[in-house]
């Protein structure tokens, strides 16, 4: 199945990137959610990867992999966008998640160090397949040489990754599209220039096209990083509902409301639509579990109309 509407004349890179990097389509399970037609809960959490030294401060993968997943199933989402996903994590969400399809965490680059960090974790998709059928998909990476696994470009400290995905849900026949990512976290030029592909080849769609973009921008909302974005035609759902006013940090260490150098930090976990979506909700998810954060992130929801 192979759904390719990746060309932009005046940006090489772009060309062929849906076809060259599409990711194998996971079976329909069971029915899943209950949702009235046209709706839509978008959740976007960066889960911490799994790291030995976590483990050692009481707040590795294993410790909190139950409380994150049921901070997750508490707010019954249609769609997931995850970031910072490895191997063992990601077979740890398709188990809890039976219902749904993790898509566009297998890829050449885990070929090469199939167990560990390395510097590379993943930031797939989750979505419920009574909901949705799955149109096409695929993955670039955000650098001059996007068809490369594991490039980089710009300073950036790490290799960064978008995965994007057509969905059509089953009841009202309506198609749109989903876009997750995680931009770096060192090289702020990095950040621009990320921004600047995706905003490139999301506008390759009709204006009217609905696309969500979610993800871990590791910017507050005033930097230049969203300038590109913005000037697309991306919205920030948070901001459509409760205002442009920052509501503060959503990176806090493991320590949640207790976090002690929260002061003047803001927000850099984002849902952003374009085209003919509303947002009608959008809320910081502050859950803990037996007082234990599920990441050192908090997560973010967004109730879409489309």
């Amino acid at each position: 199945m192979q759904d390719n509407p990746l060309h932009l004349p005046r940006r090489g890179f772009i060309k062929g990137l849906g076809a060259a990097t599409l990711l194998p389509f996971l079976p329909l399970s069971a029915f899943s959610t209950v949702a009235a037609p046209g709706f839509h809960r978008v959740l976007s959490c960066n889960i911490r990867v799994a790291l030995p030294e976590d483990e050692e401060k009481g707040v590795g993968w294993p410790q909190r992999k139950d409380g994150c997943i049921k901070v997750i199933k508490k707010q019954k989402p249609d769609i997931v966008c995850f970031q910072e996903v490895l191997k063992v994590q990601a077979e740890d969400i398709r188990r809890a998640f039976p219902r749904y399809c993790l898509f566009g965490f297998d890829g050449p680059e885990m070929d090469v160090h199939p167990e560990g960090y390395h510097g590379i974790a993943k930031n797939p998709v989750l979505f419920a397949t009574d909901r949705y059928e799955l149109l096409g998909g695929g993955s670039y990476w955000l650098s001059e040489t996007p068809l490369t696994a594991g490039s980089m470009s710009w300073g950036t400290a790490r290799a960064r990754s978008v995965n994007w995905l057509r969905l059509r849900e089953r009841k009202t026949g309506k198609a749109f599209r989903v876009v997750n990512l995680h931009l770096d976290h060192i090289s702020g030029e990095a950040r621009i220039q990320q921004a600047k592909m995706v905003a490139e080849e999301s506008s390759q769609y009709q204006p009217d096209f609905p696309q969500i973009l979610a993800g871990d921008f590791n910017a507050r909302a005033t930097s230049k990083v969203f300038d590109s974005l913005r000037d697309a035609g991306w919205r920030d759902s948070y901001a459509a509902v409760h205002g442009a006013a920052d509501p503060g940090y959503t990176v806090h260490g493991f320590e949640g409301t207790a976090y002690t150098k929260g002061a003047g930090k803001g927000k850099i976990d984002f849902i952003f639509c374009k085209g003919l979506v509303k947002a009608q909700g959008s809320t910081i998810i502050k859950d803990a579990v037996n007082g234990r954060y599920p990441s050192d992130h908090y997560f973010l929801s967004a109730d879409l109309l489309m």
